[in-house]
Order: C-alpha cells, then structure tokens, then sequence
C-alpha cells in the first residue's frame, strides 16, 4: 500500500502523490513546481504520472516533470495532452512503476469527454467528476453521460476514499443544503467542514458513502432532490432531468 501526500497548487487544486519507498506516482500535477519540491524534499523518485483530462490546471506540469524525471505518463487517449505515454480508454488495469498497487481505469464522460477515473487500494482519483459534495461542470458532456459516470463511481464500495482535485467542499455543501435541507447527515457534514476550514484544514478526501449520503449529484432518486430540482427547471423527475437541472441550478448559485 502507498501512503498519499496532499500537494496544493494554485488556489484550490490538489495534486495527489503516492508514495511507496522511495518511488512516487503523481496525480493530476497541473504545476511541476510544487512536485518537485516535494519530490527533493522528501527524497522521492518520480516514477510515474498519472492524468484525469485534458484541463492544464490537471496535466500543465507534465512536460516540467518530464525534463527532471524519467516517468510513464498515464492518460485519456481522446484527448490531446503531450507527454502521454501510456495513452488509455477505460476499462484497463493499469500497474503505475513504482506504485506497488494496480488501478481500474474508468471512463468518466462529462466535465470533457476522454476524463477518466483511477481506481485501486480502496483510492479514487477522480479529477473534476465528482467532487466532496458536488461534481465538475459539464463542458463537455452531455447530462446524461455525467449522471451515468457518477452512477458508476457510486457503484464503488461505501469506504472507498474519493480523492477529488479541488477544495470545493464547504460551497459545495452550501448548493446541497438548498436542494436537501431536511437531509440531517448533510446538515452535520456541512457544520464539520466549515470547523475545519475555518481552522484551515483540508476537507479531502471523503467516502463514497459520504458522498451518497450528502452529495446531491448522488441523490437525484431522493423525493426532496426531485422535487426542489422540479422547482428549478426539471421537466420530468427521472434521474437525468433532475441531474441537468440540479447542474444548471449550481452554474448559477
């Protein structure tokens, strides 16, 4: 098993390093900077990289790495991310150098076509799909391809650790109470995260039973979700409309 290191970058991105030994595997790493310091500091190998999608706040600092570091370079083979050399769909399993531990590969259409999702040692590093209390934006994709990528995340055991890029948490769960207000878990969730912001504490990452219990992009079979998604725009109340209205609602809360 690998021990995960929180990397921040730029306002509110993380970047994931595992490290196992003296090897490490990055996630997502939008700037070297930050990695390298890490990677010096804590006397690390890079061996491997690994990149959701296409977005240069996720992949911008492969190239970076890449002049300091010999390493594979996981990613969307339907995107266009130089540096790629292990270019992947979905529905691989993947075994990262150095890494020690095997990944699922999930193709995760939605925030950008080709996003995909890594899976293994009970982590998923899912990039902007889903996020601790919401989900990413649809560029992209259409509603209905999003709704069926965070049906398939939520598939995943409850006690997996979701490891999302951003600290989006505490507006995130602001949105979910205005769907959700009768939701007691949500309520709870919502007061412990802004504590530990205000303490200045990370919020990521959180579970995949969490996230059914409070995200609403989870929850859109829940009456109250349906029915506050209806106030807002939802046609019918079938999961996908309710996904595209909830999603609508968020871009502009």
């Amino acid at each position: 098993m690998f021990d995960v290191i929180r990397i921040p970058a730029f306002k509110d991105n993380y970047i994931w390093l595992l490290r196992k030994g003296a090897a490490a595997t990055v996630v997502d790493p939008g700037d070297a900077r930050p990695v390298l310091e890490v990677l010096q500091r804590e006397g690390l190998t890079l061996a491997s990289i690994l990149v959701t999608h296409h977005h240069a706040d996720h992949q911008g600092g492969v190239a970076a790495l890449l002049a300091h570091c010999r390493a594979e370079v996981f990613g969307p083979a339907a995107e266009s991310i130089s540096g790629i050399s292990r270019p992947l769909r979905g529905g691989e399993t993947i075994h990262p150098a150095g890494c020690d531990s095997g990944f699922a590969v999930i193709a995760v259409p939605g925030h950008t076509l080709g996003h995909l999702a890594y899976y293994g040692a009970g982590c998923l590093f899912c990039g902007d799909t889903l996020f601790a209390g919401g989900c990413g934006r649809l560029f992209e994709g259409t509603p209905a391809q999003m709704a069926a990528s965070l049906a398939r995340l939520a598939e995943l055991p409850d006690e997996t650790a979701v490891y999302c890029a951003h600290e989006y948490t505490q507006a995130n769960l602001r949105f979910a109470l205005a769907v959700e207000p009768g939701n007691r878990f949500l309520q709870g969730r919502a007061a412990e995260v802004a504590a530990a912001r205000a303490g200045g504490l990370a919020t990521v990452p959180s579970t995949i039973a969490c996230e059914k219990a409070s995200n609403p992009f989870l929850r859109c079979s829940e009456p109250e979700v349906a029915a506050s998604a209806q106030r807002h725009g939802a046609g019918a109340a079938d999961e996908v409309a309710v996904f595209a209205a909830l999603r609508e609602w968020k871009n502009g809360f």
